[in-house]
């Protein structure tokens, strides 16, 4: 990771622990995936008294191909800021003296981080697909005009979607500053 011409000296503990927090936030979505896959069961009858409104099997499958995308991202992007927290880990056994200091790559630093947010972020994107889903198979079919779907589903990408919007905003202003 470090080269003469291109490596400079940073303060690694601030990002072990922002790798830290992306992990375990990342360990959180998964387990709401896991959820997911536990809720939908095929055949199964919607809260909505009209049958009408019970989802068919495609809304089953298009919650398991979500759910499996969204799980594929967080682990890419766990995977990614395990692999930055070992690299500046190892660089630091190297340097006693200087504990929370590493001579580390600052660019592959910032672009393994970008990368890692960027998983993290479409794993959320897809993660609220599966639960539009989720909640179409529970409380039935936004097509069919159930309420109840209606306002949770517009509560779920409305928070999300905010979420989102400022967490690529830091995530943008910390890889430029």
């Amino acid at each position: 990771m470090t080269s003469p011409g291109t490596s400079s000296v940073a303060t690694t503990s601030v990002h072990v622990s922002a790798l830290d927090g992306l992990v375990n936030v990342n360990s959180l979505f998964t387990i709401a995936v896991f959820v997911g896959l536990s809720l939908a069961t095929p055949g199964q009858h919607s809260l909505e008294l009209r049958s009408s409104c019970d989802a068919s099997a495609d809304v089953a499958k298009k919650l398991l191909v979500f759910e499996v995308v969204s799980f594929s991202f967080f682990l890419f992007s766990s995977l990614v800021a395990q692999g930055l927290k070992l690299a500046l880990n190892l660089l630091n056994s190297k340097d006693v003296d200087e504990i929370f200091r590493a001579h580390i790559n600052i660019k592959v630093l910032r672009w393994g981080m970008m990368a890692s947010a960027v998983g993290s972020v479409m794993g959320c994107l897809f993660l609220m697909l599966s639960m539009v889903n989720v909640i179409q198979i529970r409380l039935g079919l936004l097509s069919c005009g159930s309420e109840s779907s209606a306002q949770a589903v517009a509560t779920l990408v409305t928070l999300v979607s905010s979420a989102l919007l400022v967490y690529i905003s830091t995530a943008i202003y910390a890889f430029w500053h």
